[in-house]
């Protein structure tokens, strides 16, 4: 529900220049380090406008949502995140131009960071 929300009508491309980087593997759930990146440029007419971050398997989909601006400089935001259980985890971009980008990593947890999931 929270991708289709998010998507509308939208197609979105795969991969490059969006790059969502993650462990494969994260022994514990609870700090789970992500850097989410668009190679893309910050000009008042061409920027990221808002970044997504998903999981597929915690108790809520919607991790973090950032808004930028052009005055951001670069389309790019690091942090740390908690997951349940091994899940995909996808970061979308949304575009100023109107396009979506989209990019999904498995990560395997070994032990879960959402309470007793």
């Amino acid at each position: 529900e929270v991708l289709q929300s998010i998507l509308r009508d939208a197609e979105p491309v795969d991969g490059a220049p969006l790059t969502l980087e993650l462990p494969e593997l994260a022994e514990n759930g609870n700090v789970v380090p992500y850097r989410i990146a668009v190679d893309n440029p910050m000009t008042d007419t061409d920027y990221v406008r808002t970044l997504y971050l998903l999981s597929t398997s915690n108790p809520q989909a919607l991790v973090a949502r950032f808004q930028l601006i052009p005055a951001s400089g670069k389309a790019a935001v690091s942090g740390r995140m908690r997951l349940a259980r091994t899940q995909d985890v996808m970061a979308i971009a949304e575009v100023s131009t109107g396009q979506v980008l989209i990019a999904t990593r498995r990560v395997e947890v070994t032990i879960g960071g959402c309470g007793n999931e």
